[in-house]
């Protein structure tokens, strides 16, 4: 991994990029959950939360999706990393108890995330100079998603006890101006095909993701990958809930919440580096891994349900994301490896788009169901439906790991 981040100039700025843009993301994250607990003591809202980190992603989607086709990717990520910083600065207007900015703040660094991951993620394998490069960089990149949630929430919990929530706020808008510098210092050109051969500069968004949605339907495996994504998101919603877990279960503050939102990212950024190891490129043990890890995730989630200690729940936590970040990064590599460039964006902008408007939907009804139920029994009942998603997903795909493994075989 050092290597790739010593020898390969294009990755390594992709690489600090999105170091210190998720740093700023999870200073972001703690501080307002925590705000918005502690204002309003509901479980619902605090889920919202989650939500305006999610749904915007899914509703800016269509659009992204082409643009990271039909524009310069490299321009794109530096215009819209410039236009989150001004609406990170928005998260201040919400230091008077008017949690509504906060939110539409969010939602708004939420709906221009849309663009960053479909073109950053299409790229990649234009930066990477071979198939071990690939291989490498997403798993690096995957697992920097991970590691930053844990340093991130760690030190975002610390940071906003310490300094204030406001203070967080301003640490995500630097963050944000510090990536597009960044991300406009790249060199490498972002995309193999020429922009005027790829449809023109106009972006169609209901006819450009209708070429996205044809490939996925002529090719089960795309189908499969994205499908992957799907059962983690079914149970995923209970993410929104580690906040209330840390407060309601454990009587814990800003540094309680902290701790479990970092072993989220610890197992996040841990599994994604093992099970590249596994996979190699090879798309039939992709998808099983993808299947299992997805069971995993469930199963570790229970044990967090009904731990004694914040810190067993933790543990737990970050088992739990160990399985769900190799899922998520194994799928996306996946869909890098089998779609076409000039198409590539849009379809992982739609595998984005249909797994936040999962996790949105998830999250809310688990803040419904939490003010009924209480925490502890919420993160259980949604563990057990991601376990049986999990295991159906495995059923449902074993015809087409044994196509591919005899198209293997055969060559």
């Amino acid at each position: 991994m050092l290597k790739l981040l010593r020898e390969n100039r294009d990755i390594r700025l992709l690489f600090f990029a999105q170091v210190v843009s998720y740093l700023g993301d999870w200073f972001t994250f703690v501080a307002l959950a925590g705000l918005v607990d502690d204002a309003t003591d509901s479980k619902f809202l605090v889920s919202l939360v989650y939500v305006a980190f999610s749904l915007p992603s899914f509703l800016a989607s269509p659009i992204a999706g082409p643009a990271a086709d039909r524009y310069d990717r490299r321009k794109l990520l530096v215009l819209v990393s410039s236009l989150q910083a001004v609406c990170a600065l928005g998260l201040l207007g919400s230091s008077d108890g008017r949690i509504w900015i906060a939110l539409v703040a969010q939602s708004l660094i939420a709906a221009l995330a849309a663009f960053i991951g479909p073109a950053s993620s299409a790229a990649i394998p234009n930066l990477a100079r071979n198939d071990d490069e690939l291989r490498k960089a997403n798993s690096l990149l995957g697992a920097t998603w991970g590691v930053m949630l844990a340093v991130g929430a760690g030190l975002g919990g610390l940071f906003a006890q310490t300094f204030g929530r406001n203070a967080a706020f301003v640490a995500d808008a630097v963050s944000f101006v510090v990536a597009g510098l960044l991300f406009a210092a790249i060199r490498t050109p972002m995309q193999q095909h020429a922009l005027s051969a790829s449809g023109g500069r106009k972006v169609h968004p209901i006819a450009d993701m209708r070429e996205a949605v044809h490939l996925a339907r002529r090719d089960s495996v795309i189908l499969a990958l994205v499908a992957s994504k799907m059962t983690f998101a079914i149970g995923a919603g209970i993410v929104s809930q580690l906040a209330v877990l840390a407060s309601e279960a454990f009587k814990q503050g800003d540094s309680g919440r902290g701790l479990l939102i970092g072993a989220r990212g610890l197992g996040s950024g841990l599994g994604p580096l093992v099970a590249a190891r596994l996979v190699k490129g090879d798309l039939e043990r992709l998808l099983l891994v993808c299947g299992v890890a997805g069971v995993l995730f469930s199963g570790f989630y229970l044990g967090a349900s009904i731990s004694p200690h914040i810190v067993i729940a933790a543990i737990f936590v970050a088992l739990a994301h160990f399985g769900g970040g190799a899922q998520w990064v194994l799928s996306s590599y996946g869909l890098q490896m089998r779609a076409p460039d000039e198409v590539r964006g849009r379809v992982i902008a739609g595998d984005f788009a249909l797994v936040t408007l999962t996790l949105s939907i998830t999250s809310a009804v688990s803040g419904v169901v939490s003010d009924a139920i209480g925490v502890r029994s919420t993160i259980a009942v949604f563990a057990v439906a991601a376990a049986t998603a999990g295991t159906l997903y495995l059923v449902l795909t074993a015809p087409i790991r044994q196509r591919l493994r005899n198209e293997r075989q055969s060559r």
